[in-house]
């Protein structure tokens, strides 16, 4: 605006002066608690706590949803020739994406119904195998303590033998017959 030569006020030229800056709205006044007789009762917003959490994530919705407008027909009232393959385009587009959802869905479905039935199937599994394992176990104890109660009643016929013979090694063992 300089020209080099002085302008006043009056010649039609404006100048420019930074307004005042305008109070921010305050939350209007809390209602007396005590007898109130309003239908609406006020409260306090709540405070965001993860305010920032929410910035990022619309930040990132932001970023990675595309924006795109397929349907852009025009807004007059008449329907040009062109409209009713446009039309059509659009109707096989949406009924492709609905049938995938469709396929998609199912194949979630009778995935999860797949993997309940197979959780079943190993949990009747092990049950059979942990009751055939301490049916082993319990067989095996008994055969182990059956050869302990011979071992120990043949010890004991072995023990009264070699006493009545009187026989006995210099190692001080008794002998085998």
């Amino acid at each position: 605006m300089s020209s080099g030569r002085s302008k006043s006020l009056t010649d039609g030229d404006l100048q420019v002066i930074p307004a005042p800056e305008k109070p921010k709205p305050a939350l209007p006044p809390l209602p007396p608690v005590v007898g109130s007789m309003a239908l609406v009762e006020y409260a306090p917003p709540a405070p965001v706590e993860d305010e920032e959490d929410l910035e990022v994530k619309l930040r990132r919705i932001i970023d990675h949803v595309p924006v795109r407008v397929s349907n852009t027909s025009g807004s007059s009232a008449g329907s040009g020739s062109g409209d009713f393959h446009q039309y059509r385009q659009m109707r096989r587009k949406e009924q492709d994406r609905l049938a995938r959802m469709d396929v998609d869905y199912q194949r979630r479905k009778e995935m999860t119904e797949f993997n309940m039935r197979r959780e079943e199937r190993m949990k009747a599994a092990e049950e059979r195998t942990a009751k055939k394992r301490l049916k082993r176990q319990k067989k095996k104890q008994k055969k182990k303590e059956k050869k302990i109660k011979l071992n120990a009643g043949g010890e004991e016929q072995q023990k009264e033998e070699s006493s009545d013979d009187g026989d006995s090694s210099e190692n001080g063992e008794d002998i085998v017959k």
